[in-house]
């Protein structure tokens, strides 16, 4: 992929946005962003599954829901993770096996991003 191609993904440019537009919300209601960055911290981190599977499973999540966002977030942190192609192929099945026809269409709009996230981490 050319480099171009990379900084022009709309999946490391909607990364990029998340932040603020995230941070819009929290800012109007401060206390379900303190909530739910606690679920988070209590979820993302290793214990009977391990901290990548937990973000293989949310990817999963994200796929079957049809949540560009959440694709974003959880697909980047499947890159940074280490997780491999075949593994988000694997991620992107069970999405298929649970949401049907449009979680295939999601199911290659992820693995298009993950793509752009391993890409963009090797720049």
């Amino acid at each position: 992929m050319k480099d171009s191609m990379i900084k022009d993904s709309k999946w490391v440019k909607l990364s990029e946005e998340m932040p603020s537009v995230v941070g819009e919300l929290n800012q109007g209601l401060p206390e379900l962003g303190k909530a739910f960055r606690g679920i988070q911290k209590v979820v993302c981190k290793d214990g009977a599954l391990s901290f990548k599977t937990k973000e293989m499973i949310a990817a999963a999540l994200a796929i079957a829901s049809r949540c560009e966002g959440c694709i974003t977030h959880h697909l980047h942190a499947c890159a940074e993770l280490g997780c491999s192609r075949e593994e988000i192929l694997e991620v992107a099945s069970v999405a298929v096996m649970m949401g049907g026809g449009p979680s295939h269409y999601y199911g290659a709009r992820a693995l298009e991003a993950f793509d752009d996230f391993t890409a963009h981490a090797q720049e």
